[in-house]
């Protein structure tokens, strides 16, 4: 039977204007506020008078000033009806109000252009179909199709409130290990704003004027012409880690987004060769994720092994370090 994750309470917030967005137009200040909603809808509710400043109507382009009152009292509009579908989880840990999924690669996590069907989203409707009552069926973070490893999902209003509340404040730990291009002498940080590439719009880039995105690196192995990279998310923007890699020069392995063309470093061995001409996604793998638990506030981490293919990567490459 379909499942509408939209059917959703009405929403009844007050906020209180602070400091830090003074001068900030209305829509852009409870885009901060309210980041689960889109500015679009947002705007709309807006335009409604659904959203009152002072419990006075405004237009979305309204300067906010320091101590007004926003008051939102809305309700989010059905968009899409998507299918509970059974499909295979690897469920890694499940409780009353969280799951942790392992993701494997191929997997869509969201219905989308393309992708209506057979995802992620479509399988936890049908694993737990009291889901569709929380935004995006409770999931907080995203992997790309061709990611493979951990995802969190909340199962209650409270976990989905709390576990958001982490994602904001930087607490709620994403680990990542990626095979790179080149060789790295040190770890490091990346720090460079991201935004949708101007022209192709599938992409992101790093952009002067796009939301801030920093991603920790330091190296897990070296290889003769490649690096074993662990990875932590600080923020989490689309793409974040396969554009931070691309743009210090060590893309990911296989990203056929940003990778560019397939690098083949002189001497290495041919079985390394035929290896990375038969790896078809990028080396990425989601290995750990940790938080604290709404409930009992318990620090929780669970780790994911690598994937077949990475693994197997990673044996090759060991022996090509072998031959000098």
């Amino acid at each position: 039977m379909p499942a509408n994750i939209n059917m959703l309470t009405s929403i009844n917030h007050t906020f209180i204007v602070p400091d830090t967005l003074i001068d900030l137009r209305l829509d852009q200040a409870l885009s901060t506020l309210m980041s689960d909603y889109s500015r679009t809808q947002i705007k709309l509710w807006i335009t409604e008078g659904l959203i009152l400043v002072d419990q006075k109507p405004v237009k979305p382009k309204y300067k906010v000033k320091a101590g007004e009152t926003i008051t939102v009292n809305a309700s989010p509009k059905p968009e899409l009806t998507w299918e509970a579908q059974p499909i295979p989880l690897n469920i890694v840990y499940e409780d009353e109000i969280l799951i942790v999924i392992n993701k494997p690669m191929g997997l869509v996590v969201h219905p989308g252009a393309g992708h209506k069907n057979t995802t992620l989203l479509n399988a936890l409707l049908h694993h737990e179909p009291a889901l569709r009552t929380l935004p995006r069926a409770g999931i907080l973070h995203r992997l790309d199709k061709d990611t493979s490893g951990l995802l969190l999902i909340a199962k209650t209003d409270n976990a989905y409130r709390h576990l958001t509340y982490q994602l904001k404040k930087r607490t709620l730990l994403r680990e990542y290990q990626a095979i790179v291009y080149g060789t790295l002498i040190s770890g490091g940080t990346v720090r460079a704003p991201i935004a949708r590439h101007y022209r192709e719009r599938t992409r992101m880039a790093v952009i002067e004027t796009g939301k801030e995105a920093i991603t920790h690196y330091r190296i897990s192995e070296r290889y003769r012409a490649h690096t074993r990279l662990l990875l932590r998310l600080e923020t989490g923007r689309t793409h974040q880690i396969r554009v931070h890699l691309a743009y210090i020069n060590r893309p990911v392995v296989g990203d056929p987004t940003y990778g560019g063309r397939m690098k083949i470093a002189r001497g290495i061995t041919p079985p390394l060769i035929q290896a990375l001409r038969q790896f078809k996604r990028q080396a990425l793998h989601a290995y750990a994720v940790g938080f604290t638990h709404p409930v009992t506030r318990e620090w929780m981490r669970f780790e994911s092994e690598l994937p077949d293919d990475i693994q197997q990567l990673i044996t090759t490459l060991r022996e090509d370090n072998k031959v000098r």
